[in-house]
């Protein structure tokens, strides 16, 4: 089987998390992309379900990196509660 060469460009902290992904599992980034052009070519299809997943909307994470700040600077009010058994 022939090979060929495929470029093109990624966010390099996307390159940086999928590569250490990519090592966890034991695998380098072409085997990653090589096991997705496969199952892409074979079944026509993404191999997983693609949605905008609200936890990641640019309003909560604002929402977020704000508590976060609070948190850090010790403006944040932490208090301890019981666990509600439900």
């Amino acid at each position: 089987m022939s090979q060929t060469m495929v470029n093109f460009r990624m966010d390099e902290d996307v390159k940086r998390k999928m590569e250490q992904a990519c090592k966890d599992m034991g695998m380098s980034m072409t085997t990653a992309f090589t096991i997705f052009a496969v199952k892409v070519g074979n079944e026509r299809r993404i191999p997983f379900e693609i949605t905008a997943d609200p936890f990641y909307s640019e309003s909560n994470m604002r929402y977020l990196r704000r508590v976060i700040g609070d948190i850090e600077s010790g403006r944040a009010k932490l208090t301890e509660h019981e666990l509600i058994e439900d």
